[in-house]
């Protein structure tokens, strides 16, 4: 499991462990994921979703390639507000 995997799953073991949750990522600066975290990644039972924020084209295209690689819903929004609003109404409701 890649390092980054085993932070996640102490956190979700710690704080999310009888919760569902989503994981949303405010991307202020662009950056690249490995996508093969994200096989990892599914396979956290009470994640429901993924999404990441961002208004950068580079970012939301790396987001682009990302999300082929997650089983679990995936969504890319230019801002915070949306995203939660999105949780909130679809995805937790």
């Amino acid at each position: 499991m890649p390092k980054h995997n085993t932070v996640l799953v102490n956190i979700v073991d710690t704080y999310f462990r009888d919760r569902e949750f989503v994981y949303i990522t405010h991307r202020i600066n662009s950056y690249a994921v490995d996508p093969s975290v994200y096989f990892e990644t599914s396979k956290i039972k009470n994640l429901r979703a993924f999404v990441v924020v961002s208004n950068d084209y580079k970012a939301k295209s790396n987001a682009e390639v990302e999300m082929l690689f997650s089983s679990k819903p995936f969504k890319i929004f230019d801002n915070l507000e949306d995203a939660v609003s999105w949780v909130k109404s679809s995805v937790l409701a």
